[in-house]
């Protein structure tokens, strides 16, 4: 089994945000796991705990800062809503991620939910506005969000196989999609959907993604049924005419470490068990704290025993 690790909070002054992350990543890189993830939000979102107004630093810039400073781990994100970016934008943004750092950069892709929208109520509260609208990004209907989303993985289909032909769909067009340099990993970065919707998430996934992402949050409605979703992911391959077992099956997934971080990853590695033997091939794990020195030692001392476990429901 794979274990990623997720910087999804920045509680530092500025000046140490920098150095802070730089040390949960050298430390991930030379400790051996696997892979290393950030949201891809503007505001912080209120699961982590956090208001709105807490750092939150943009992703790919993040992403490209860590990829100098690490020689081996996987980078993503978790994961970009198609509207934030242009999707000729995109692709260029995660390829050149791929270009610069040897052929390490995952491509996760998502609808995007309208996180920390203001509550109905008899006034404005800004410190909840939704993120788009306070930075004035359009944010269509979940509807069109899904249509989007669906030529988005056309274009970067596309655009990896270097075809420069133009490219006409509902929502973009785009008139010589080139891609130069192109990625390093061939035929493409890996192509990770996140989301469990069965009718339209996991149709995708099973067209155009190599790996799926689903939740595992306690305590929030953000916790799926592993194996129904993953039955549901296999029928949508079977009519697809795809090898379900080509698909990475990941779940975010938090861990609280409480003021004992060894009984914390303990509890951390009987829960990846139970999830490997649902059909989890890669947990991506954020803490309900900052990754701290004593917290991510306890996750490492455990990584030997992770990366022996055999996911199961071939």
């Amino acid at each position: 089994m794979k274990l990623g690790i997720s910087i999804s909070t920045f509680p530092w002054p500025a000046e140490e945000i920098g150095p802070e992350v730089s040390r949960i990543a050298t430390a991930a890189d030379e400790a051996g796991v696997d892979s290393l993830w950030v949201m891809d939000h503007f505001f912080q979102i209120r699961l982590t705990g956090l208001p709105p107004e807490s750092p939150m630093p943009e992703a790919y810039a993040t992403l490209a800062f860590l990829g100098g400073l690490t020689r081996r781990i996987k980078l993503g994100t978790l994961v970009t809503s198609v509207a934030y970016r242009h999707p000729g934008v995109l692709v260029k943004a995660v390829t050149t991620l791929d270009v610069m750092t040897g052929g390490r950069a995952i491509f996760g892709v998502g609808a995007g939910a309208p996180w920390n929208i203001a509550p109905a109520g008899p006034g404005p509260d800004i410190s909840r506005v939704f993120e788009a609208e306070g930075l004035g990004i359009p944010f269509p209907s979940l509807a069109e969000r899904f249509e989007r989303l669906e030529e988005l993985l056309q274009i970067a289909h596309q655009m990896w196989r270097g075809d420069e032909s133009p490219y006409q769909g509902r929502h973009y067009r785009l008139v010589r999609p080139l891609n130069s340099p192109n990625s390093v990993q061939r035929p493409h970065p890996p192509i990770l959907i996140g989301g469990s919707g069965e009718r339209k998430t996991l149709r995708l996934v099973a067209r155009y993604a190599d790996a799926c992402n689903l939740f595992d949050v306690p305590g929030s409605r953000f916790r799926d049924d592993i194996g129904h979703k993953l039955d549901v992911l296999r029928e949508h391959c079977a009519r697809e005419g795809r090898d379900f077992a080509s698909i990475e099956k990941t779940v975010t997934s938090n861990a609280d470490f409480g003021e004992d971080p060894k009984a914390g990853a303990a509890a951390l590695l009987a829960h990846l068990r139970e999830l490997a033997a649902a059909g989890v091939d890669h947990a991506l794990v954020s803490p309900r704290r900052a990754w701290d020195e004593d917290t991510f030692d306890a996750v490492a001392a455990i990584l030997p025993e992770v990366h022996a476990i055999e996911p199961g429901r071939g």
